[in-house]
């Protein structure tokens, strides 16, 4: 009884040895953090080298930039359209990350965050999302708005109330 013990516990561990444990790397927190927040110094940088090809390959094909305007809801390809002319003469945009916040879901594949900026329109606040497919990162939402302190909101409200007008007029048609 001993001898077939023996055999079946070498059998057992021979089988064991020869199994291959598939072992899936699970990014911290941490490490996802600070991946996305590479990536986002990383694109902005493109923008104010204005490196088209690296800024725009940080975009998902689907992305949607919303700008500053009320018209400016694009796709990738319009807003790629748009900036063309900026990238090209050398000089798209600088934005400088002042404070960035960045969230993690539980399956560490999608990130929604918010920046404080510093820009040529002054302080500007960017939010998106990122999702991350076949082991890589890509920006699929950004939205970008100036910031404008509550004491000041009123003198802005009358500056662009002739072309909020203006705008509105366009979607009631």
């Amino acid at each position: 009884m001993k001898k077939y013990f023996l055999v079946l516990l070498v059998l057992i561990s021979f089988y064991n040895c020869t199994l291959q444990k598939k072992v899936e790397y699970s990014p911290t927190v941490v490490v996802v953090k600070a991946n996305v927040n590479t990536l986002l110094d990383d694109w902005h940088k493109a923008a104010s080298e204005a490196n088209y090809e690296d800024y725009f390959g940080k975009m998902d094909s689907l992305s949607v930039f919303i700008g500053t305007d009320a018209t400016e809801n694009w796709s990738k390809t319009q807003f790629a359209d748009f900036s063309k002319p900026y990238f090209d003469k050398g000089k798209a945009w600088s934005f400088k990350p002042l404070e960035r916040n960045i969230y993690v879901n539980e399956a560490k594949d999608f990130v929604w965050f918010d920046e404080l900026l510093t820009t040529w329109m002054g302080t500007c606040r960017g939010s998106g999302v990122l999702e991350k497919k076949q082991n890589v990162w890509k920006i699929k939402h950004y939205v970008l708005s100036v910031e404008i302190p509550n004491n000041d909101i009123q003198a802005v409200i009358l500056a662009k109330k002739k072309s909020d007008s203006l705008f509105l007029s366009t979607l009631n048609k």
